[in-house]
């Protein structure tokens, strides 16, 4: 099911491949592709070409592939390690999506971070500011000031 399935989307893609992206097999491997995005031209990332890898499990499509960045890129929702945080290829995965639609959500995600996790890592650095503040005063004797 999941050859016939990652065929039939290779085959799609070739037909009708979605703007700024492009993604195919590595060698004969059908469920090892890399990915090809072009930076938005109305984001941060213009003029940047992105690299993927894709691993589609044996079960696809009704578990989602694995998908992250080989390039480096500074982006509220994708880590050091190119993992992506979408929720299409977690929890909100359907058999209905295609590694194209994929593509084409990690673009508008370029364009659009998703400002919660943004707003997460920044609280998350205040915490550990104050915490670290907090230390130091308690190692100077300054503790009871507050």
């Amino acid at each position: 099911m999941a050859l016939k399935r990652i065929n039939k989307e290779l085959h799609d893609l070739g037909r009708d491949p979605p703007s700024s992206c492009s993604a195919g097999p590595i060698g004969d491997d059908l469920f090892h592709w890399q990915a090809t995005i072009m930076g938005p031209s109305d984001s941060p990332y213009s003029g940047g070409v992105f690299f993927l890898a894709i691993h589609f499990p044996t079960d696809y499509p009704f578990k989602p592939p694995k998908v992250n960045f080989t390039t480096r890129i500074y982006h509220p929702n994708i880590n050091s390690n190119g993992s992506i945080s979408l929720d299409i290829l977690r929890d909100q995965w359907s058999p209905a999506l295609t590694i194209s639609k994929v593509l084409l959500s990690l673009c508008l995600r370029l364009t659009d971070p998703n400002r919660m996790i943004h707003l997460y890592l920044k609280l998350l650095m205040y915490i550990k500011l104050i915490a670290l503040v907090m230390k130091l005063l308690a190692e100077n004797g300054l503790a009871n000031m507050l």
